[in-house]
């Protein structure tokens, strides 16, 4: 029996980038509600800070260090999990990599594949693999599971320069309303989450910075930036049961930033 709505005590989540930013901020709201967990990131200093805080709610934490854009390393790393953990039920696409252009005319072929490797290819992967191991536990008589892509407003506005970036994001909404489709009969829902401007640890605390929080405060009708906490309780909510009926979704977290026109402030 469950012990609260979004109780999480026996289901696994794997996050990738989750030692860090909004992936940690994840890890935590599903740490909080008893979820297991699967950190896989780059850094192995980083990922064994993370998996220190997060085992001090009582769940157990793996991490490890996968390379996203690699397809068989992926797979492999979802068959190690299964293998440790006996199961996947929620799987969130966090790694990515931020735009480094300004200009369309700077996007060259190397830069638009090379991000593309980490926030398309990377996030695909990742959720395929997850799909298919949710389909195996459906097939054995356990339906059920949540796939999740971290997403942006860049799906929702234009972004100048920065194609590459926005083309990722935009792309994989539409994979996860495909997964919505496909999945749906074996209980499994895909939703993906698309953030305002976040204050994370990747961004600085000078005065330049305080300006930029100051900026986007402004035009936000919650007037702060968001915070890492904001994203502990949908990561909970999305990886529990509560969520069961809710699939194929854009959720924007963003303090209302993204309805408020420019003419709201006259």
């Amino acid at each position: 029996m469950a012990k609260g709505l979004f109780d999480l005590s026996g289901k696994v989540t794997v996050i990738t980038g989750g030692n860090g930013g909004l992936g940690l901020g994840f890890a935590r709201g599903i740490a909080k509600q008893g979820g297991d967990l699967e950190i896989w990131a780059r850094s192995a200093e980083k990922n064994a800070k993370a998996k220190a805080e997060l085992e001090q709610y009582g769940v157990r934490v793996i991490t490890r260090q996968v390379d996203v854009s690699n397809e068989d390393a992926v797979a492999a790393a979802f068959e190690d999990t299964v293998k440790d953990f006996g199961r996947v039920d929620c799987v969130i696409a966090n790694s990515g990599v931020p735009p480094t252009t300004n200009s369309t005319f700077e996007l060259t072929a190397e830069k638009w594949h090379d991000l593309l490797k980490i926030n398309l290819d990377g996030a695909f992967f990742t959720l395929r693999e997850g799909a298919r191991q949710m389909v195996k536990r459906a097939e054995a008589g356990e339906p059920g599971g949540s796939l999740v892509f971290c997403g942006s407003l860049s799906m929702l506005h234009g972004l100048p320069g920065k194609g590459n970036y926005a083309a990722a994001k935009g792309a994989m909404g539409a994979v996860i309303r495909g997964m919505a489709v496909e999945f749906g009969k074996y209980g499994i829902r895909a939703n993906t989450v698309a953030p305002g401007y976040i204050k994370t640890e990747m961004t600085g605390s000078g005065e330049e910075w305080s300006g930029i929080d100051k900026f986007f405060a402004s035009r936000t009708p919650i007037q702060r930036p968001g915070k890492m906490a904001d994203f502990e309780g949908i990561a909970a909510y999305l990886a529990s049961d509560a969520s069961s009926f809710h699939s194929g979704d854009t959720i924007v977290i963003d303090g209302a930033s993204v309805i408020m026109p420019a003419y709201s402030s006259f």
